[in-house]
């Protein structure tokens, strides 16, 4: 059975050739997709990680990974301060500003008082100074590097606000471009803030300061920076959506090219399929030999899929310093649906196949 297969997929070569990168290309679409999401959700959990502070404090949903508004009074960083276990708060004015030069058509930018929020989760500035005035701005290294910017440049910022840029912060965290909090709340005509980092003494139980908070500050929005980190993707609005949409793309595409190759490849093969039948062959063997050619056309596409999207997250990383992470999970998703699409799209020529009458065929033919 095995030469059989192998030697009718050398027959037609270059058709075997299509339908093996059709179902490379729905294994990339799974596979590269899914890495560049864990890779995004997975970069902004470690610049998440970077928070010393154990919980956000805000009102309900006032911030997400895409959008952020100043709807926290700042007078709650006092009242925060009031309750039993809070060694420090932090008001920050987390915004998100159209960019047609940003990689995503967005730039994200965070309003913070430079020392208290250094002081309180040890970022540091590496090279020039903290910002001061209202048209100063600190970058992180990465941010220096895609810009093309150093210290004493001037970027523009809300439309055609110049900012100077007077130093850079290590490590990332949160947003890559930092000003003051006044000058946030400046530009945007506010008092409010978008969120409040509160760090809890040494040896104290967040979870008792968190509840706490609820009880005294009830209606607003408790939650631990851990959780950040750890749910990252779920918490970027319509990822799992983006992730499904993909791996059925994926599946349809697979599906589709072997269905096409197998329909087409039976149509040419009655004759061959006939003297078969007419030498006693039966519709499980007649099936059997064209989901075996499925199933080594899903093996090379998984494998000719794997090594383009590899390929192809390497020369991206590089041009456009994009973060991939390859997830288990996901590889074996794309594994099961190439293979499963594969033998599931030769369903029905296969069935085609095993019902061919050898007396018809060989009078025809």
């Amino acid at each position: 059975m095995l030469e059989l297969i192998l030697a009718n997929l050398k027959v037609r070569p270059f058709r075997t050739l299509i339908s093996i990168v059709g179902v490379a290309l729905g294994v990339i679409l799974v596979v590269l997709f899914t890495s560049l999401a864990n890779g995004m959700a997975n970069d902004m959990a470690k610049r998440a990680a970077n928070w010393k502070a154990e919980i956000v404090f805000t009102r309900p949903g006032s911030m997400t990974y895409d959008s952020s508004n100043a709807s926290l009074n700042v007078g709650y960083a006092d009242r925060l301060m009031k309750i039993e276990g809070i060694e420090s708060t932090l008001p920050v004015i987390r915004y998100f500003m159209a960019d047609s030069h940003g990689r995503w058509g967005i730039t994200q930018l965070d309003g913070v008082d430079w020392k208290p929020f250094s002081e309180q989760n040890d970022i540091e500035i590496v090279e020039g100074r903290a910002p001061e005035a209202l048209d100063e701005v600190v970058l992180d290294q990465r941010r220096i590097e895609e810009d093309g910017v150093k210290i004493g440049d001037t970027i523009e910022l809300f439309g055609d606000h110049p900012y100077k840029i007077t130093g850079v912060f290590s490590p990332p965290s949160g947003a890559r471009i930092k000003m003051s909090l006044a000058a946030m709340q400046d530009v945007l005509q506010t008092e409010n803030c978008t969120y409040i980092l509160v760090k809890v003494k040494d040896g104290v139980d967040p979870q008792a300061v968190a509840d706490r908070i609820n009880a005294e500050l009830p209606g607003n929005s408790v939650t631990f920076t851990q959780d950040i980190i750890t749910s990252a993707t779920d918490r970027i609005p319509a990822l799992k959506t983006f992730l499904r949409v993909m791996v059925g793309l994926g599946a349809f595409v697979s599906v589709i090219f072997v269905l096409l190759s197998m329909y087409t490849t039976v149509t040419e093969r009655r004759k061959e399929i006939g003297i078969l039948k007419s030498l006693g062959a039966s519709k499980g063997f007649i099936i059997g030999a064209i989901e075996g050619e499925a199933f080594m056309i899903g093996v090379f596409g998984v494998v000719l899929g794997f090594v383009l999207a590899v390929v192809s997250s390497l020369l991206i990383g590089r041009l456009f310093d994009l973060a991939f992470e390859f997830s288990i999970g996901w590889i074996l998703t794309a594994i099961a649906i190439a293979i499963a699409g594969s033998l599931f799209g030769a369903l029905y020529p296969a069935w085609r196949a095993s019902v061919i009458d050898p007396v018809e065929v060989m009078a025809n033919e």
